[in-house]
This record gives structure tokens, C-alpha cells and sequence, in this order.
């Protein structure tokens, strides 16, 4: 969609940050979930997962048009802050 006012461009990165930030939620639903199958904390540290994760990322981002190197600098930052959340719900810490 061609924008015609910086107003238009606004709301359209509003109504996608809405639906990115409605996805982060889910995905941290999930990776909340994952702690309760690992058995050790490099279990949840798993570098070749981040690795897989980040490829696969980059590869999309290269067939959507996105930067690479962005894309991928989102999801180490997004990675690592999941593996925080997550090593809290492996040791059993609610916060």
C-alpha cells in the first residue's frame, strides 16, 4: 500500500507493531512451555537451536525483502532475552 501522508505511514507501522507484539506474546507462551521438556540448563541454552533459528531467519527475511542482517539482529537480541525468560521458568522462578 502507497501511502499518502506521513499519518497513513504511522498507523500502519502502529496496526503491524500491534500484531508483532501480539506474536512476541505467543511466541514467549511457548518457549515458557519448552522450559517443562528440557532436563538441563544447556538444554535451554542450545546454541545450535539459535543457530537453526537465526539461519532459518535470515532465509526469510531474504525472501520477504527484510534486511538479513537486521532480521538477525532482532532475533539474537529476541533469542537471548527468550532464554533469560526461560532459564527463570527452568530454575523455577515465577518472575
Amino acid at each position: 500500500m502507497k501511502c499518502v501522508s506521513l499519518e497513513q505511514v504511522r498507523e500502519n507501522i502502529d496496526r503491524i507493531d500491534n500484531e508483532i507484539i501480539k506474536l512476541i506474546a505467543e511466541r514467549g507462551e511457548y518457549v515458557a512451555q519448552a522450559a517443562a521438556f528440557k532436563k538441563t540448563g544447556n538444554a535451554v541454552r542450545d546454541s545450535s537451536r539459535v543457530e537453526t533459528v537465526v539461519k532459518n531467519a535470515r532465509s526469510k527475511a531474504e525472501q520477504y525483502g527484510a534486511s538479513p542482517e537486521l532480521v538477525e539482529a532482532v532475533y539474537r537480541e529476541m533469542i537471548s532475552r527468550f532464554i533469560d525468560s526461560e532459564m527463570s521458568v527452568f530454575k523455577g522462578d515465577p518472575s
